[in-house]
């Protein structure tokens, strides 16, 4: 495959390496996927896609992007501020406002090229990029169409899988962290997966745990740059501001959420569903867990995505 990337690149797309930067300054490595032998006097739609929280560009949003393209799509696939190729120090940390202004910075770059309809771009979010394109999207008119697959809002993961008395020891023991990185100077990283990918899920992992070990630390969706890692006190400012208040300011704008029937993560889903005024629509895709959406083609309905995009990208 070359390059680590999960999956073979259709023979009718073509991918180019490119780099911008976002409002911060940060300059975001990414991959333009586009249908091979393009006429560039025209113009086309577009859709910037970003990757599960801790993932790369050479994972789930390669996988969409090689899918889309070949369906008339110009499509771009980042790594986030802090991650992978991207630049951003200290490595491996995450913010709210940086992680949604991402997509942003995709979309400038998107309708900076000749051959994109800037009234045409709309977004997609994998896992903890679902939140962060929604984010994004109550603030940035300019993205005409978002979906998510397999959605979490890391912003409000902690609630949801802590008590309320967890909650104030993990503030606590984060709050004590930050004394031990500014004596170390570096803010405490522990990775999640191995360096290399292993050829089993290791045993005593709960079962959320162990479903993500199936795909990052196995060959099916490991890569050295996506090891499960933030810095620690990235949760505090997670926690801190919630990223999904203003789900209503997306409208008259559609949001589709995909989510998969056994997904553990489908309440995340839901609940942005319930919250999210109209044009919506819940999409759940059976026979599906959450890791599925990632990079199963079989299961990811791409046909439905090429419907959504171009029904309200036109």
């Amino acid at each position: 495959m070359g390059e680590n990337y999960i999956f073979e690149l259709n023979e009718n797309v073509t991918r180019e390496h490119v780099s911008y930067k976002n409002r911060y300054g940060i300059t975001l490595a990414a991959d333009l996927y586009t249908k091979k032998n393009l006429d560039t006097s025209m113009k086309y739609p577009a859709i910037v896609i970003g990757p599960p929280y801790g993932g790369v560009k050479e994972q789930g949003p390669g996988v969409y992007a090689n899918q889309l393209a070949q369906r008339g799509f110009i499509v771009l696939a980042f790594d986030p501020s802090f991650m992978g190729e991207s630049g951003g120090e200290p490595r491996n940390i995450s913010s709210p406002d940086i992680f949604a202004e991402n997509f942003s910075a995709g979309v400038d770059y998107l309708g900076l090229l000749p051959y994109v309809d800037r009234e045409k771009i709309g977004a997609i979010g994998i896992c903890g990029s679902g939140g962060f394109a929604l984010s994004t999207a109550q603030m940035d008119t300019r993205i005409k169409a978002v979906a998510t697959a397999s959605m979490y809002d890391i912003s409000r993961a902690g609630e949801y899988f802590m008590s309320p008395e967890q909650m104030r020891e993990s503030i606590v023991q984060l709050s004590m962290q930050r004394w031990n990185d500014a004596e170390n100077g570096t803010p405490e990283l522990q990775m999640g997966f191995p360096e290399k990918p292993v050829d089993k899920v290791p045993e005593g992992l709960d079962p959320v745990s162990a479903e993500f070990f199936s795909f990052y630390g196995l060959k099916r969706g490991h890569h050295p740059h996506a090891r499960g890692g933030f810095s620690s006190t990235s949760n505090l400012a997670m926690g801190n501001f919630h990223s999904l208040e203003h789900l209503d300011r997306i409208s008259p704008r559609p949001i589709l959420l995909i989510a998969g029937q056994q997904a553990h993560s489908k309440f995340f889903s839901d609940d942005v569903y319930a919250a999210a005024s109209e044009p919506k629509e819940l999409y759940v895709v059976p026979d599906c867990i959450h890791i599925d959406l990632y990079d199963d083609i079989t299961k990811i309905p791409f046909d439905k995505l090429e419907g959504f995009f171009k029904e309200n990208l036109k």
